[in-house]
């Protein structure tokens, strides 16, 4: 997902969102412990989603102090 499409997202979408990522990348954790991961790069990118939805959140969470 690209950054313009989750800053355009409301706070409770993007709850919603991590919730759905972290649960990949539990479920990509086990595929790796259990050695039946197929592909190594999804761990990656799902643990950069994550941070890019922690970022937003934040960013949007301050604009609502500063305002």
């Amino acid at each position: 997902m690209k950054v313009t499409e989750m800053k355009n997202k409301t706070e409770v979408e993007l709850r919603e969102e991590l919730k759905g990522l972290l649960q990949e990348q539990f479920n990509l954790r086990m595929q790796k412990g259990m050695g039946q991961m197929t592909n190594a790069h999804e761990l990656r990118r799902v643990r950069r989603d994550i941070a890019r939805i922690k970022t937003i959140m934040t960013e949007k969470s301050n604009e609502g102090k500063a305002a």
